[in-house]
């Protein structure tokens, strides 16, 4: 025999309802309780502003007697003189005599007073600038004397170079910019044996200023010979600016 139900005492039949009904009304409870404010009840006193009136002194007026300014001084009275002349007196003119000449004056005036003789005539000596390939006698470099020509001219090629060697120096910002060529340096070793007229043509300028800077640190020189007289010498020299990179 199979046990019957009654429906009316079945313990689940509205479970789902009532879960959900509970669920909605924590859910409630718990949002009211997460919003909920509480303040300090507490009265506080906000102070007030207290506004009174403030005066103001009044600064005194203090007037000051300044000394009134002297009075000015009284005009100066001028006395006219005047005397009399009589009409009698001869008064001598002033004659200006005319300054102008002729051509015909002026040739005899100064050819009775100057001769050819009197005529001092100064020669200026000039130095000649003699090219150094040309030289009779080249500057002669320290350290070179004693020499015969060829060997001169060597010995002044090789001490010329060695000086370029050894005063070189690459402009920095050159080579930051990459700036490299060759610069040809002209320059005269005068008649007293110093290097001047300094001249250059390269690239650029930042080469150029420090390949005249080098040609500028030479020493003193004995002078070149031409005819038995100190002359000055050109001299042409290059400097070439190349660097290599490292990568």
């Amino acid at each position: 025999m199979l046990p019957k139900k009654n429906s009316d005492v079945e313990i689940g039949r509205n479970s789902s309802i009532y879960f959900a009904i509970g669920l909605n009304i924590m859910l409630f409870l718990s949002w009211q309780a997460l919003e909920y404010k509480t303040y300090d009840k507490e009265e506080v006193d906000i102070g007030y502003v207290n506004m009174q009136a403030q005066t103001q002194e009044d600064i005194p007026v203090v007037k000051i007697s300044a000394p009134a300014p002297p009075p000015p001084p009284p005009p100066a009275i001028v006395q006219e003189q005047v005397s009399i002349v009589e009409d009698d007196i001869d008064i001598e003119e002033t004659i200006f005599e005319s300054t102008e000449t002729n051509q015909s004056d002026a040739i005899v005036e100064y050819s009775a007073e100057v001769g050819v003789s009197d005529v001092n005539v100064t020669e200026i000596e000039e130095v000649a600038e003699v090219p150094f390939s040309i030289i009779e006698s080249v500057p002669v470099f320290p350290g070179c004397e004693g020499k015969s020509k060829q060997e001169t001219i060597k010995c002044f090629n090789r001490k010329v170079l060695e000086h370029v060697k050894a005063n070189f120096v690459y402009p920095e910002q050159a080579i930051d910019l990459g700036i490299q060529g060759r610069v040809n340096v002209v320059f005269i070793i005068d008649d007293k044996g110093y290097v001047t007229d300094i001249k250059s043509r390269g690239p650029d300028n930042l080469l150029q200023t420090e390949a005249e800077r080098i040609i500028s640190l030479l020493p003193k020189m004995k002078p070149g010979m031409q005819r038995g007289r100190p002359v000055k010498v050109n001299y042409a020299v290059p400097i070439v600016f190349k660097f290599h990179s490292s990568i």
